[in-house]
């Protein structure tokens, strides 16, 4: 099982949470004392009151949270984020509001996820041919059903 620590910045800060044994995902919650609206088409950093210590060749992911995108349009840019191993500061969600309408954010609203995975060094080995398949160069979408 993969030790990561983790420091509350905020007293108030609501840690990380699977809502299912099975989850591949820890919640995530706000950690903001007033509420932050999210205009229409605008984006806004919310803030969470921890930060991690990643072990090294592991990453944390945020990725959005289904029910805020199908019930209210709220997406994570840069999604899925990235949070290296060697970051230790607070980690912040860039949410951003695809709908007509201002979104509220309250304190401690599950906001994101937070998903691990191992990381891998690579090696690029230059090369004048690339081996060969059925899609070969076949871009977005290319594959038809």
């Amino acid at each position: 099982m993969l030790k990561v620590k983790i420091k509350k910045i905020s007293e108030f800060a609501k840690l990380p949470k699977k809502m299912t044994p099975h989850s591949s995902g820890y919640d995530i919650f706000s950690n903001n004392s007033d509420e932050i609206i999210i205009p229409p088409q605008k984006v806004v950093l919310i803030p969470t009151g921890f930060a991690l210590e990643i072990p090294q060749k592991y990453e944390a992911q945020i990725r959005p949270r289904s029910g805020l995108a199908i019930n209210h349009k709220i997406g994570i840019l840069n999604s899925p984020g990235t949070i290296d191993s060697d970051f230790r500061g607070e980690v912040k969600i860039i949410a951003y509001n695809f709908g007509k309408k201002d979104f509220i954010v309250k304190n401690h609203m599950r906001i994101a996820q937070l998903i691990f995975s191992k990381v891998e060094d690579v090696i690029f080995q230059k090369s004048d041919l690339l081996g060969e398949t059925d899609r070969n160069s076949g871009g977005f979408g290319h594959t038809k059903l």
